[in-house]
């Protein structure tokens, strides 16, 4: 399975990072070994010393897809989860200044922490999800999917286009604004509309 991530999905967020608004969803993979294991810790790596949080709302994908259109996308998930995208951002800095991919530093073993999963029938619309996160009892990030550039069915009629979408897929939709850096001992937990999806320790 791969982890499918669309970035610059949110206007704000853009602006805090001081990006140009994409013309074209923004993509990235992570390979499996990003995710986060079942109750470990997060570690920070030790070529970073700037690793942001970026809570994003996930798909999980259901059945095998090529060239799906928008209006059937809906049929190719039946679940929305939770998770983290963490980002080594110094290093993504650097890379970005040379035009280089940003694999290193978003793809990272634990890079990506993917929470509970709920069936998307609990949801009356998946386009006005609720989500946020808390670091230290304290709120960082909230967001609300009505907010995307590209909602989930986009999402999913543009990355058909270029990878052939298998079951196990998991979908990471973008981030709100509100990204900030994690440190050591730092504990932070996310919601989605207000059930609380994961729970993880910073080391």
């Amino acid at each position: 399975m791969k982890l499918i991530c669309i970035g610059r999905n949110y206007t704000e967020h853009i602006k805090e990072l001081e990006n140009e608004k994409p013309s074209d969803p923004v993509v990235f993979l992570k390979p499996d070994t990003a995710i986060l294991l079942k109750k470990q810790p997060f570690f920070i790596p030790d070529f970073s010393n700037d690793v942001h949080h970026e809570i994003e709302v996930l798909v999980k994908i259901n059945k095998v897809g090529k060239y799906i259109d928008e209006k059937f996308a809906h049929k190719y998930y039946d679940e929305i989860g939770l998770g983290i995208d963490f980002t080594a951002r110094d290093l993504q800095s650097k890379l970005k200044e040379k035009g280089l991919p940003w694999e290193k530093a978003k793809a990272f073993d634990g890079a990506a922490v993917v929470g509970k999963w709920v069936s998307k029938s609990d949801f009356s619309d998946i386009n006005q999800l609720n989500f946020s996160l808390e670091k230290n009892e304290k709120v960082v990030q909230t967001g609300n999917t009505s907010h995307m550039l590209w909602k989930i069915d986009e999402i999913i009629e543009y990355v058909s286009k270029y990878f052939t979408l298998k079951i196990g897929d998991i979908i990471f939709t973008g981030t709100p604004a509100g990204v900030g850096r994690v440190d050591a001992n730092d504990k932070l937990r996310g919601f989605l509309e207000n059930k609380e999806m994961f729970s993880i320790t910073v080391k």
